[in-house]
Protein backbone atom coordinates (compact mmCIF):
# COMPACT_ATOMS: atom_id res chain seq x y z
CA UNK A 1 0.00 0.00 0.00
CA UNK A 2 2.04 2.74 1.25
CA UNK A 3 5.24 3.28 0.91
CA UNK A 4 7.31 4.11 4.21
CA UNK A 5 10.14 6.39 3.66
CA UNK A 6 12.93 5.21 5.50
CA UNK A 7 15.98 7.05 6.68
CA UNK A 8 19.27 6.48 4.35
CA UNK A 9 21.68 4.08 6.05
CA UNK A 10 24.68 5.56 7.74
CA UNK A 11 27.98 4.34 9.40
CA UNK A 12 26.94 1.06 11.25
CA UNK A 13 28.55 2.09 14.11
CA UNK A 14 25.97 5.03 14.37
CA UNK A 15 23.54 2.63 14.49
CA UNK A 16 24.77 0.51 17.57
CA UNK A 17 25.48 3.79 19.50
CA UNK A 18 29.12 2.86 19.54
CA UNK A 19 30.81 5.76 17.94
CA UNK A 20 34.92 5.41 18.75
CA UNK A 21 35.76 8.85 21.03
CA UNK A 22 38.60 10.65 19.60
CA UNK A 23 40.85 12.74 21.55
CA UNK A 24 40.48 16.45 21.65
CA UNK A 25 43.78 17.15 19.74
CA UNK A 26 42.54 14.98 16.76
CA UNK A 27 43.14 11.93 15.28
CA UNK A 28 47.18 11.10 14.69
CA UNK A 29 46.44 8.80 12.00
CA UNK A 30 44.09 11.17 9.98
CA UNK A 31 47.31 13.25 9.43
CA UNK A 32 46.04 16.25 12.03
CA UNK A 33 48.95 16.92 14.88
CA UNK A 34 47.76 16.04 18.86
CA UNK A 35 46.89 19.57 20.81
CA UNK A 36 49.69 20.88 22.86
CA UNK A 37 51.33 18.36 25.34
CA UNK A 38 49.74 18.18 29.04
CA UNK A 39 52.52 18.34 31.92
CA UNK A 40 53.20 14.96 34.01
CA UNK A 41 50.36 14.99 37.09
CA UNK A 42 52.32 16.14 39.99
CA UNK A 43 53.71 13.42 42.60
CA UNK A 44 50.56 13.26 45.09
CA UNK A 45 52.16 11.03 47.40
CA UNK A 46 55.57 12.57 47.54
CA UNK A 47 53.41 15.85 48.63
CA UNK A 48 51.64 14.25 50.67
CA UNK A 49 55.00 13.03 52.85
CA UNK A 50 56.49 16.27 52.83
CA UNK A 51 57.53 18.29 55.99
CA UNK A 52 55.82 20.96 54.37
CA UNK A 53 52.35 19.43 54.07
CA UNK A 54 52.50 17.26 57.36
CA UNK A 55 52.94 20.80 59.21
CA UNK A 56 50.36 22.12 57.15
CA UNK A 57 48.10 18.88 57.97
CA UNK A 58 49.08 20.11 61.77
CA UNK A 59 48.29 23.68 61.97
CA UNK A 60 44.98 23.00 60.22
CA UNK A 61 44.25 19.83 62.80
CA UNK A 62 45.74 21.68 65.80
CA UNK A 63 42.69 24.44 65.26
CA UNK A 64 39.54 22.58 64.05
CA UNK A 65 39.92 19.54 66.54
CA UNK A 66 39.53 21.87 69.60
CA UNK A 67 37.03 23.87 68.11
CA UNK A 68 35.06 21.23 66.94
CA UNK A 69 35.31 18.95 70.51
CA UNK A 70 34.35 22.73 72.29
CA UNK A 71 31.15 23.46 69.92
CA UNK A 72 30.22 19.88 70.19
CA UNK A 73 30.52 20.13 74.34
CA UNK A 74 28.64 23.43 73.93
CA UNK A 75 25.90 21.80 71.75
CA UNK A 76 25.02 18.96 74.17
CA UNK A 77 25.61 20.81 77.20
CA UNK A 78 22.36 22.63 75.84
CA UNK A 79 20.69 19.26 74.60
CA UNK A 80 21.14 18.03 77.85
CA UNK A 81 20.06 20.75 79.86
CA UNK A 82 16.55 21.02 77.69
CA UNK A 83 16.18 17.55 78.39
CA UNK A 84 17.06 17.29 82.34
CA UNK A 85 16.98 20.95 83.96
CA UNK A 86 13.59 22.20 82.82
CA UNK A 87 13.49 24.25 85.42
CA UNK A 88 16.72 25.95 84.76
CA UNK A 89 15.85 26.29 80.88
CA UNK A 90 12.59 27.57 81.67
CA UNK A 91 13.50 30.45 84.09
CA UNK A 92 12.22 33.99 82.30
CA UNK A 93 15.66 36.41 81.80
CA UNK A 94 13.11 39.45 80.58
CA UNK A 95 9.87 39.46 79.15
CA UNK A 96 9.24 35.98 77.37
CA UNK A 97 12.37 35.32 77.02
CA UNK A 98 13.90 32.51 79.03
CA UNK A 99 17.37 30.89 79.05
CA UNK A 100 16.39 28.39 76.42
CA UNK A 101 15.55 30.79 73.83
CA UNK A 102 19.16 32.43 74.72
CA UNK A 103 21.16 29.51 74.82
CA UNK A 104 19.30 28.18 71.49
CA UNK A 105 20.54 31.64 69.71
CA UNK A 106 23.79 31.03 71.27
CA UNK A 107 24.32 28.21 69.21
CA UNK A 108 23.89 30.33 65.64
CA UNK A 109 26.08 32.94 67.33
CA UNK A 110 28.78 30.14 68.22
CA UNK A 111 28.44 28.49 65.08
CA UNK A 112 28.96 31.92 63.55
CA UNK A 113 32.03 33.21 65.88
CA UNK A 114 33.56 29.69 64.83
CA UNK A 115 33.10 30.05 60.85
CA UNK A 116 34.93 33.77 61.11
CA UNK A 117 37.28 32.64 63.35
CA UNK A 118 38.15 29.83 60.76
CA UNK A 119 38.59 31.89 57.80
CA UNK A 120 40.93 34.46 59.33
CA UNK A 121 42.93 31.80 60.77
CA UNK A 122 42.94 30.19 57.10
CA UNK A 123 43.46 33.02 55.26
CA UNK A 124 46.82 33.77 58.10
CA UNK A 125 48.28 30.83 59.02
CA UNK A 126 46.87 28.00 56.11
CA UNK A 127 46.58 29.90 52.92
CA UNK A 128 50.79 31.31 52.31
CA UNK A 129 51.35 27.62 52.70
CA UNK A 130 49.15 26.23 50.46
CA UNK A 131 50.22 28.10 48.33
CA UNK A 132 54.00 27.62 48.78
CA UNK A 133 52.87 23.97 48.41
CA UNK A 134 51.20 24.63 45.10
CA UNK A 135 54.18 26.38 43.78
CA UNK A 136 56.49 23.93 44.50
CA UNK A 137 54.68 21.11 43.08
CA UNK A 138 54.04 23.33 39.78
CA UNK A 139 50.52 23.66 40.45
CA UNK A 140 50.41 27.21 40.32
CA UNK A 141 49.63 28.84 36.79
CA UNK A 142 51.61 32.24 36.24
CA UNK A 143 49.28 35.16 36.98
CA UNK A 144 47.99 36.79 33.42
CA UNK A 145 49.02 40.51 32.40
Amino acid sequence: MYDVARPAPGNALEETSRIPVLPAGGDPAAGRSPGPATPPDPDYRAIQASPEFVSLRRRFRGFVFPLTFAFFAWYMTYVLLAAYAHDFMSRKVFGQVNVAILFGLGQFASTALITWLYLRYARRRLDPRVEQLRARAGLVEEKRR
